[in-house]
């Protein structure tokens, strides 16, 4: 049986900017056994090829086709959804780019949906601006639901789910997003890969987002406790990873044939 891998970048392979200690070494291995993986994020802000060259910088031996985001995600939903439609959007250049490149026209009033991505462009007078289209029945997409992001320097912002909390309670109508924990994402980034989901691993750092999607999806978890999540904040969940390891340093070559040997199915 096929086995990949989908990675999460903050807290498993680097910490806002300091490197991980055997990240690059572990994707090393990836690459040199030819086991299919992709980085998993659900920060929309920059594109596969930003993201990749960021990675490439810090020693990673990878490409823009080894990076998929919540803006792709959210870009393939609404073009299944609604194809060749319309968005407002408050975002950045890869939730732009990606609705762009499935046909969605980018508009100013009268959208088919209000698309909210990660990113600091987010106004008083674009927040008021989307409040009403949603009243006036433009449907409310989030890229994803966090309700905070780090920062570079090791800091904490509002992420895209505080925005669009704003939005929800100004208009009493719930969004939907794309975006992990949800299986849209989970599910487009294992067909990327040409995997099924007993054939599909996901390591990430975070309970709620990483942990929470591959379980819903039937995929192998592997938690790792270089990020945000420590081993005592397992007993508040009622779902579990497969795995649990201080970092991805600790998949060596001996974890990995059990990992690709396990039948999930």
């Amino acid at each position: 049986m096929n086995k990949g891998f989908l990675i999460d970048m903050d807290g498993v392979v680097y910490r806002g900017s300091e490197l991980i200690a055997g990240a690059v070494e572990f994707i090393d291995r990836l690459v040199e056994r030819k086991i299919p993986f992709m980085f998993l994020t659900n920060n929309s802000q920059r594109t596969p090829i930003d993201i990749a060259t960021r990675l490439q910088r810090l020693g990673f031996k990878v490409s823009a086709e080894h990076v998929y985001t919540s803006a792709m995600a959210t870009a393939s939903y609404l073009a299944h959804q609604n194809p060749q439609g319309t968005a407002y959007v408050i975002g950045e250049g890869g939730l732009l780019t990606a609705l762009n490149g499935e046909g969605y026209a980018v508009v100013d009033s009268n959208p088919d949906y209000v698309v909210i991505g990660e990113g600091r462009t987010m106004t008083l007078e674009n927040m008021e601006k989307a409040v009403q289209m949603v009243a006036d029945g433009a449907r409310l997409i989030a890229t994803n639901l966090d309700p905070s992001c780090p920062t570079q320097d090791g800091g904490v912002r509002p992420g895209c789910g505080a925005y669009v909390r704003t939005i929800e309670e100004a208009t009493g109508f719930k969004a939907f997003s794309p975006g992990k924990p949800s299986p849209v994402i989970f599910r487009e980034a294992r067909k990327q890969l040409d995997l099924r989901s007993g054939e599909t691993i996901m390591i990430g750092d975070t309970m709620e987002t990483d942990i929470l999607g591959a379980v819903q999806l039937g995929y192998t978890g592997i938690l790792v406790l270089s990020g945000g999540t420590q081993e005592m904040d397992l007993r508040k969940f009622a779902y579990k990873p497969d795995y649990v390891v201080q970092s991805v340093a600790n998949i060596d070559d001996k974890m990995l044939e059990v990992l690709l040997s396990d039948d999930k199915d």
